[in-house]
């Protein structure tokens, strides 16, 4: 009986970004004088949120960011994953996610090319929700 013995080489490392990709750490700015705002604000509400919570906030929001509403929040509920919202800004928009299972949470996300200020925006979400914790991410 006859072994054959195989020698193997390892692999040659593959890219993890394909030909003319950009590696996403090295994110850059493609349009510098255009003005874009993103913020993530994330936490625990106090109380069950429904349809008409997240349209009166969106609403409130529409105002605390000085935005100019061109269509009034939709909404959406999904018996997988709880509700959804939007807002259609003149400069942009914002979304808003609620759930109650696992754990009652909510996730807004709001993208501008118009400047706020963040601050505000926490500290409204943070009392409209009453919530027992927040927090919040600009990028």
């Amino acid at each position: 009986m006859h072994r054959a013995l195989v020698v193997s080489t390892p692999p040659a490392p593959v890219s993890p970004h394909p030909e003319g990709t950009a590696d996403m750490l090295d994110f850059k700015d493609l349009a510098p004088t255009i003005t874009r705002q993103r913020m993530v604000v994330e936490g625990y509400p106090t109380f069950v949120i429904t349809d008409e919570h997240i349209k009166d906030y969106l609403k409130k929001l529409s105002d605390v960011t000085d935005m100019i509403t061109i269509i009034d929040p939709v909404t959406h509920v999904s018996d997988l994953y709880g509700w959804a919202g939007w807002i259609h800004w003149e400069t942009s928009g914002a979304h808003f996610y609620s759930w109650e299972r696992p754990i009652s949470f909510f996730s807004v996300d709001i993208y501008t090319c118009k400047a706020f200020d963040p601050k505000t925006v926490l500290a409204f979400t943070e009392e409209y929700f009453r919530t027992t914790e927040i927090v919040a991410k600009e990028f």
